[in-house]
């Protein structure tokens, strides 16, 4: 499993598809799920819905999992031939200067680095605050805005992070760009496999939604493509085990290798109760490790599927990650292979009956 699973992971990390521009990830999963799932089509903003179908067609459960990375929009050139950019997604201005990015455009990718002013030149007040994004620009090495357009450079050409899979020493941890969420996205395809071998008493529906970095956008329109009874969402964690974070700077601790996270409340969704106790029992019977997470600010595609029509019960299901919108992340494959540990035991339990208690315990 291990070497099929990092060549998945390092497939899926480093080709591009930012939040918007997802056509090269998404073909990448399409060329995936094909020989697994018995349906294989999009939503007209782009998501990709599979469908395995067990024993019976009911319940519908949705395993969600979004294909979009971080990244940036070409705005404009300047005429020196500087490339001015925004954002896609959330990022923090002050782990942007000096990376290199690829420009992606019609003649290719274009490599550049991401620069502002010199801190030389910088007055002692201009040092003491961090540089705005507005400020910064991707230099190609160009001299003019003529050469920057010959190389193909246009405004709204997507732009990602240069950076590639690795892994590290310990032989368990790996990095690389854009674990948010392609490390989702490969545990929906290693789940597929898994479906293959064995029964499941229900519909599992795969889906790779587009534009959830930029506001839950695939989730709302691909749960109309579903209508899903159940729903797991498959995102990454903020791991907090690094160095400055005290016991009161989080409500609850989550650590690379201690197994993934269980969602018990972030900004868009409070978990359905008798769901969530139900992933928990499950992790604990089948002697899964699993941690809490508590998040008080932000939010995944749950948020948008939870309130569905009448309402679908959703549980999010995370791998702890250190960096993630960043140029590079850190997760670890004990995380990874628990988490499809736990999605498989449940995708093999969730019935007629289950769900109908479900709703009933409510």
């Amino acid at each position: 499993m291990e070497e099929t699973t990092l060549e998945l992971l390092k497939t899926l990390t480093e080709t591009p598809g930012v939040s918007g521009f997802e056509a090269p990830i998404r073909k990448v999963l399409r060329d995936y799920l094909e020989p697994l799932a018995e349906e294989l089509h999009t939503d007209h903003l782009g998501s990709l819905v599979a469908v395995k179908k067990g024993t019976s067609e009911e319940p519908k459960l949705m395993i969600a999992a979004h294909m979009d990375e971080v990244g940036f929009l070409v705005t404009r050139v300047t005429a020196d031939g500087f490339v001015k950019f925004q954002p896609l997604g959330g990022w923090w201005e002050q782990v942007l200067l000096a990376q290199r990015v690829e420009i992606l455009t019609e003649k290719g990718r274009v490599i550049g680095v991401i620069g502002a002013k010199s801190p030389h030149i910088l007055t002692a007040e201009e040092r003491a605050k961090p540089v705005k994004i507005s400020a910064m620009y991707i230099d190609v090495g160009s001299t003019s805005r003529e050469e920057t357009e010959q190389a193909g450079v246009r405004q709204g050409n997507p732009v990602v992070p240069s950076s590639s899979f690795h892994l590290c020493a310990n032989g368990k941890t790996f990095m690389a760009r854009a674990l948010d969420d392609r490390v989702g996205c490969a545990l929906v395809v290693e789940l597929f496999r898994e479906l293959k071998k064995v029964q499941h008493p229900n519909a599992v529906y795969g889906v790779m939604t587009v534009q959830e970095e930029v506001g839950l956008r695939g989730a709302a329109t691909s749960v109309d493509v579903v209508r899903p009874d159940l729903a797991l969402v498959i995102d990454v964690s903020v791991a907090t085990d690094t160095p400055g974070i005290g016991e009161n700077d989080v409500a609850i601790r989550t650590q690379l290798g201690k197994g993934p996270v269980i969602g018990f409340y972030d900004a868009s969704m409070i978990p359905h109760t008798p769901f969530r106790d139900l992933v928990v029992r499950t992790a604990q019977e089948n002697d899964i490790p699993y941690q809490v997470d508590v998040m008080p600010g932000g939010g995944t595609d749950a948020g948008k599927i939870h309130l569905f029509r009448q309402g679908v019960p959703s549980v999010v299901i995370g791998i702890p990650v250190r960096y993630i919108h960043d140029h590079t992340g850190m997760a670890h494959l004990d995380d990874y292979r628990n988490a499809l540990r736990l999605i498989t035991a449940l995708a093999r339990s969730l019935d007629a009956a289950v769900l109908e208690g479900l709703l009933r315990n409510l």
